[in-house]
């Protein structure tokens, strides 16, 4: 069965004061970037969900096979573009799906690869990334299908890591040391920059 990718980029980047979606990551932009990464899969439909900066930020997405979601109500939070992304695979077949950020720069196929191999090997129904050795759970995150109800509930800028949280007994991991690299910041940027880390 596929699985869905819903790509998270409808933040209006306030405390960085210009669109991180369109930070530069190897000759490209890291919304591009991470649409990439999320197709070269080739595990099913990948949706990016757009909304502060949507006019500046979807030509980027241009002449990539992704399904762009506008969330005319991003400001309310994460929850709404989550909720956005699901329904705009309604009418997708798909078992699970792939719950990403636009500012995890070191996400990459391999990984998200890893998240859906861990899937079906363990039968679990939620497989996040681990944040270093003892670091909590988050996202880049798979889940079930059967979790789409739960995500239906949740309102505000709360996101996947509560369900995480909540269904640990469900829940697998994959190590990620490099998932608290975000961009909020022009302090994040520089350090990303400065960095010896590859993605």
């Amino acid at each position: 069965m596929p699985i869905a990718t819903i790509i998270l980029a409808a933040g209006g980047s306030t405390r960085l004061g210009q669109p991180k979606q369109l930070l530069a990551i190897d000759q490209t932009t890291l919304i591009r970037h991470m649409a990439q990464q999320a197709l070269a899969l080739e595990a099913g439909p990948v949706t990016v969900v757009l909304g502060g900066n949507q006019e500046q930020i979807q030509p980027e997405l241009d002449q990539l096979p992704v399904h762009v979601a506008p969330n005319t109500n991003w400001q309310s939070g994460l929850a709404s573009s989550i909720q956005t992304g699901l329904q705009s695979l309604q009418s997708s077949s798909f078992d699970a799906f792939l719950i990403l950020l636009t500012d995890q720069p070191y996400v990459t196929t391999k990984l998200l690869q890893q998240l859906i191999d861990t899937y079906w090997q363990t039968g679990r129904g939620i497989v996040a990334c681990r944040y270093g050795d003892t670091g909590p759970l988050g996202v880049p995150a798979l889940f079930a299908r059967r979790y789409e109800a739960e995500f239906a509930e949740l309102t505000g800028d709360i996101g996947a890591r509560k369900l995480i949280q909540h269904y640990q007994n469900d829940c697998a991991d994959v190590l990620f040391p490099q998932a608290n690299i975000d961009l909020d910041t022009w302090d994040d940027v520089a350090h990303w920059r400065n960095s010896n880390l590859k993605p």
